[in-house]
């Protein structure tokens, strides 16, 4: 299969390399990491193609993310997360289509899913949506955003059972407050914090959450492609343990050159110690296979999809367990790998500290907790049914 955005990272690994350090230092993605990406059509990757996208596979996706972490991770990331949010949009009512692909089809799109809002209708199907979100990667160079709310009556009181909504809104709608985004590692993705204050907004620009996790938005939406009908559960936790994997990656090849040179503070060179050559070439191979799982997980699930069966919760539950362990596989490894880089790799001017930090903001993301999803995925290999909070994003 061929990838022309991977093809394309690969031409300018350089330059997306020394991005990165830029920006970190200004808290964002810089100007060329953005044109180059456009350039690339890397956000295209999963866009259909009647609005100008590739349809590329999920497994060249994770391929492509991997690669632009291991160099630049804010990229990566922002990639990672922004990226799947075409593939969503492809399977909403034709309507939101065409307001945000309509006249540009190269527009990035904003989230998160998590439920910061609230969305009160207003009787004359639209809706009343206000909240604060935060952790909006990319947000700066985005034009439109899927963010998370709770359903409400018209008296603004949440509806029982609870009931989650994704609602697509223009930049116009809300507020990107700017100086947020103060933390250890990722500075460079920019995840700032949204604030909407009463806009409105049309039915149709909302899915409930068992539209998205259960797949009845995405059987409503007609479509035949094999790729609009991959659970959403093994799409967009995929492209932020793509993103994760690939830092890790990264963090290898610096720490792989550094080492090749390296004189130890017993005046040796550490490619004469066994000791760390032994734990160099298991931390690599643990790092390998965090690799292989994930892009084994996203050919399953194309596998099961394209042969017209829909994923059991099961089978959505053991996908997800297989995300979160490769995700945490490959930052225990990238860990014991820069731990052994001696005291030096510590130094502010060394970039390994830097993907050392941005693995550990990786890990912190909500889709990496590993709770309720090995709970889950145990149960329902022991015939059980999981309810409740234990189908959290699965």
């Amino acid at each position: 299969m061929g990838n022309k955005v991977l093809d394309y990272i690969e031409e300018h690994a350089d330059e997306l390399f020394a991005q990165g350090a830029e920006a970190e230092k200004i808290g964002k993605l810089t100007d060329k990491t953005v044109r180059m990406l456009v350039e690339a059509d890397a956000m295209r990757m999963l866009q259909p193609a009647e609005y100008g996208g590739l349809e590329y596979r999920p497994r060249q996706f994770a391929e492509t993310v991997m690669r632009l972490a291991s160099l630049d991770p804010a990229a990566g990331w922002v990639l990672g997360v922004c990226g799947v949010h075409p593939w969503q949009l492809a399977y909403n009512d034709k309507r939101v289509r065409e307001e945000v692909w309509g006249e540009d089809s190269s527009i990035w799109m904003a989230s998160p899913y998590m439920p910061g809002g609230l969305l009160v209708p207003r009787g004359d199907g639209t809706y009343s949506f206000s909240g604060n979100w935060s952790f909006s990667s990319g947000t700066d160079h985005c034009r439109w955003a899927f963010l998370g709310a709770m359903l409400a009556d018209e008296d603004g009181a949440m509806v029982q059972p609870p009931q989650m909504v994704h609602v697509i809104v223009p930049r116009g709608d809300y507020e990107i407050i700017d100086d947020s985004w103060d933390v250890v590692g990722l500075r460079g993705t920019g995840s700032k914090d949204l604030v909407i204050k009463d806009a409105v907004v049309p039915e149709y620009r909302t899915m409930t959450w068992e539209d998205v996790s259960e797949g009845t938005g995405q059987e409503r939406s007609g479509r035949t492609e094999t790729l609009y009908q991959v659970p959403w559960s093994a799409m967009f936790p995929m492209g932020i343990t793509a993103a994760t994997i690939g830092i890790c990656e990264g963090l290898l090849r610096l720490a792989e050159e550094y080492q090749a040179e390296r004189i130890d503070a017993n005046g040796a060179k550490v490619k004469d110690d066994p000791y760390t050559m032994y734990e160099f070439g298991e931390l690599t191979a643990d790092l390998r296979a965090a690799r292989a799982e994930l892009l084994a997980n996203a050919d399953f699930f194309w596998d099961v999809t394209e042969s017209g069966r829909k994923a059991t919760f099961a089978e959505r539950a053991q996908g997800r367990a297989t995300q979160v362990r490769a995700a945490w596989r490959a930052v225990e490894a990238a860990n014991a790998i820069y731990a052994r880089c001696g005291g030096n790799a510590l130094r502010m001017d060394k970039p390994m500290q830097r993907f050392w930090r941005d693995a550990q903001a990786g890990i912190h993301h909500a889709i990496h907790s590993p709770n309720t999803v090995y709970h889950a995925a145990t149960l329902s290999a022991l015939g059980a049914e999981p309810q409740g909070p234990l189908r959290k994003m699965i």
